[in-house]
């Protein structure tokens, strides 16, 4: 060897790095008297002796000083006899243990054999390997021979050819072949072609870039189950390539285990989907419209929701089975896509007709649910020729659920869940989570049920406790507005009134009743009763307030809960232009004064006192007086008006105010207007809405007169009475009405010593008025056939259409009014 091939050897040589590297073979050559001839480098790495001090030297010190013997001769050594052997049998095999250069033992596994040279002369040649490295491949080669003979795991290794080299017998097991078959051969030689190729892409990658591929799960070539691949590609110690290994592990269990875990997991889920939708839903269409779309499209590909008529709208429960007088419903549907077929099969909001013999039927009046995998039986859901059916055949319909909805044992409707061709139908795992989902569907459903019944008739008593139509008098415009919450609150107990008074005067009062429900439009129809009754004894607003308030808990449905309520309650009178106001811990009145110039904002909040709620005690209530220009509009109004989630109460206040400040041409246009700009969106609260447009009466309407409390005052009542009802053009009227204040003048004489006021009012009836500074209301009582007095009042209140007192600041009023002619 020499040359260039030499170099090749001996530098940059790619058999470098190979196991003799690791072993570190030692080459020692002795002749036959044990005298060392040559002493390889290595041999100088493994005892620490060089070649200069060993070479020439018998190898006898290197196993320690000699021992004497009996007579304190010299024994033989370990060496003579191994020498011994060699020369007598020609090869010596065995485990030494020489003395390093420093002292410390060294062992080492010898293999020695008899040779002879050119000349026939005999030498030793001897290898030594170090013991514990030799022992550390042995170890490493039984543990990969035990890999690959006892590993239930499939293990192989391939070349720089991607060639299998070695292969055990598990994986030749899943592969279907034998060992000898693998042999020699790629994985696109052995495998299945499609399969193969997706394989040997991967091997070549892993060879080029060294990167591993860790648990790749794939399904098995031979086609059953499925597998997990790792792939390392193998370099030696000199960094040489060798190939690659892989490990093969079947996992067939181990993702059917995740897929049944998966679906769990995603039924779980699609439940808790269903769940929370329709959970919140309290509206039995928008209800089945969310459940439809709950289950498409992870669960299937369409779905309709088909109830009873009656039931859908907060009806009661069926007592009797479902016949051909059965009004049912599609009510909800959902699909993955929509088309002209699709409508056709759902038909959303349409009528279902009832057929004996159908499997609709059948589910509706047994409660059974049933799975339909064939065209035969999906024919029969309703009647042959079904233009629904006709189309849901023409959609390719595979599969479908029939579900009975079911609440309290009652079958409520169905749930109708279908899947198109191509996608698996259901099977019975399918079928058990339908059932699941529909019963709590069901439920579902049937609160949604109750809640409408519940609202239903909250509302119908809330609407017939408030006000159908307002009084309207002389001189005053008014339009109102009542607006109940949405679904998604119970209605409150929002209310107003418009009460007429004595005198042409008028009370306007708006109030909300603290909670929702029954109980609290219970409330709240006692309340208004409360008030009007109250308005009719005619006295000042606080007073009126603090009347409501002593009635306490006999206002409420349940004194164990307790109640509390706020009010605003104003009375307005149109011959003075006068309003008083007083409040109960409510929202603040908004007047808003008529301007000339539009563009001026006129609207502002009333100051006035706050006072506490009703129900509350322990604070006075306070009037305010204020005087009210000429077609000003009085705004009352509840808190659903202005409030708003995550708003601050203010700002609902300025922007009703900015709202009003514009020209209020026509109440009921402004109302609506109102509702639109100021209801906040979402589910807003009940909303009170009372408008009011304050005027005066027309001109020449009213008459008032002072006497003083003397005898004549009467004859001078008397005649300024006839004298104004004759320019009234009243005349007919002058008689009674003469006698009536003639009687009251008389009275206010006898028991007061103060001036005597006379007033009268022409508006849609004719009101008289008298008035003394005595507190004390006049009695009526009944005379005896010969008392001269005692019969004033009888006759006021026999001839009057009615009559009443009010007390003021100055003392009393008794008042009457009569019809005009």
């Amino acid at each position: 060897m020499g040359g260039d091939a030499e170099r090749e050897w001996r530098v940059g040589d790619p058999r470098g790095g190979t196991l003799l590297d690791s072993l570190r073979v030692a080459v020692v050559m002795l002749d036959t008297s044990g005298r060392v001839l040559l002493w390889s480098p290595l041999a100088e790495d493994v005892l620490g002796w060089s070649g200069e001090n060993i070479v020439g030297r018998r190898v006898g010190g290197l196993f320690g000083p000699p021992r004497a013997g009996p007579g304190g001769a010299e024994q033989p050594g370990p060496a003579e006899k191994i020498l011994g052997e060699l020369l007598r049998d020609g090869r010596w095999n065995g485990i030494l243990s020489l003395r390093h250069r420093d002292g410390h033992a060294v062992q080492v596994e010898t293999r020695a054999s008899l040779l002879l040279d050119g000349d026939g002369r005999p030498f030793v040649l001897a290898s030594m390997v170090e013991t514990s490295r030799l022992r550390t491949l042995e170890h490493d080669l039984a543990a990969l021979d035990s890999l690959f003979a006892t590993s239930p795991l499939g293990v192989a290794i391939y070349d720089s050819e991607l060639r299998y080299v070695r292969v055990n017998e598990a994986l030749a097991r899943m592969n279907g072949l034998p060992v000898s078959a693998h042999l020699g051969r790629t994985v696109t030689e052995v495998l299945d072609p499609v399969s193969a190729g997706e394989l040997a892409e991967l091997q070549r990658e892993v060879l080029a870039t060294g990167r591993p591929v860790i648990d790749l799960v794939a399904f098995s070539p031979t086609g059953k189950g499925y597998r997990s691949l790792s792939y390392h590609r193998l370099v030696d110690r000199a960094g040489r390539v060798l190939g690659v290994s892989a490990t093969v592990i079947d996992v067939t269990e181990r993702v059917l285990a995740a897929e049944r875990a998966e679906r769990a997991r995603r039924r779980l889920l699609l439940l808790d989907e269903v769940g929370s939708r329709i959970a919140d839903e309290l509206d039995v269409r928008r209800a089945a419209e969310a459940l439809a779309q709950a289950v498409v499209p992870t669960f299937a590909d369409f779905a309709g929701v088909i109830m009873d008529t009656g039931i859908a709208s907060g009806g009661d429960l069926p007592t009797l089975p479902y016949n051909v007088g059965t009004e049912l419903r599609h009510i909800g549907s959902a699909a993955v896509h929509w088309g002209p077929l699709v409508h056709q099969m759902l038909r959303p909001g349409g009528r279902i007709g009832y057929y004996e013999d159908s499997v609709f039927a059948s589910v509706l009046n047994t409660g059974q649910p049933r799975m339909i995998n064939s065209v035969e039986e999906l024919r029969q859901i309703t009647y042959p020729g079904d233009p629904s059916v006709l189309a849901s055949i023409e959609l390719g319909l595979a599969s479908m659920l029939v579900l009975p909805l079911r609440a309290r044992g009652v079958v409520l409707g169905l749930l109708v869940v279908a899947r198109a061709r191509g996608r698996e139908p259901f099977d019975g795992e399918d079928l058990t989570l339908a059932v699941e989902l529909a019963d709590r569907a069901g439920t579902a459903l049937d609160n949604a049920r109750l809640y409408v019944r519940e609202r239903q008739g909250a509302l119908t008593l809330q609407r017939s406790l408030l006000p159908q139509r307002v009084a309207t008098p002389p001189g005053v415009t008014i339009a109102f507005r009542y607006v109940p919450g949405s679904s998604g609150a119970e209605v409150g107990g929002d209310w107003f009134d418009v009460i007429p008074l004595a005198g042409g005067r008028i009370a306007f009062v708006c109030g909300d009743v603290m909670g929702h429900g029954l109980r609290a439009a219970a409330t709240m129809g006692r309340l208004r009763t409360a008030v009007r009754t109250l308005a009719g004894l005619d006295m000042p607003p606080d007073e009126l307030l603090r009347r409501v308030n002593d009635l306490g808990d006999d206002l409420a449905q349940s004194q164990a809960e307790g109640w509390m309520a706020t009010a605003v309650y104003a009375v307005y009178d149109p011959s003075s232009r006068r309003c008083a106001i007083a409040q109960a811990g409510h929202m603040p009145p908004v007047l808003v004064e008529a301007k000339a110039d539009p563009t001026v904002c006129d609207a502002r909040l009333l100051d006035l006192p706050t006072g506490v709620p009703l129900g509350v005690g322990g604070v006075r209530f306070e009037t305010t007086e204020l005087d009210v220009p000429d077609g000003s509009v009085l705004v009352l109004f509840t808190d659903g008006l202005v409030e708003s989630r995550g708003q601050d109460i203010g700002t609902g206040l300025e922007r009703l105010r900015v709202t009003l400040c514009r020209r209020l041409d026509s109440l009921e246009d402004a109302c609506d207007d109102l509702l639109a700009a100021m209801v906040p969106g979402g589910d807003p609260d009940d909303v009170a809405l009372l408008m009011a447009r304050l005027g005066g009466l027309p001109a020449g309407s009213t008459a008032h007169w002072n006497f003083p409390a003397e005898a004549g005052a009467v004859r001078l009542a008397r005649g300024r009475v006839r004298d104004t009802l004759v320019e009234w053009g009243l005349a007919p009227l002058s008689d009674v009405t003469v006698l009536l204040v003639s009687e009251l003048v008389t009275n206010s004489l006898r028991y007061a010593h103060g001036p005597i006021g006379v007033r009268m009012v022409r508006g849609a009836s004719l009101l008289v008025e008298v008035s003394d500074p005595l507190p004390d209301p006049p009695r009526e009582r009944v005379a005896a056939v010969d008392d001269e007095g005692g019969r004033g009042l009888q006759l006021v209140a026999g001839a009057s259409r009615r009559w009443g007192t009010r007390h003021g600041s100055q003392g009393k009023t008794v008042w009457f009014e009569l019809a005009l002619p």
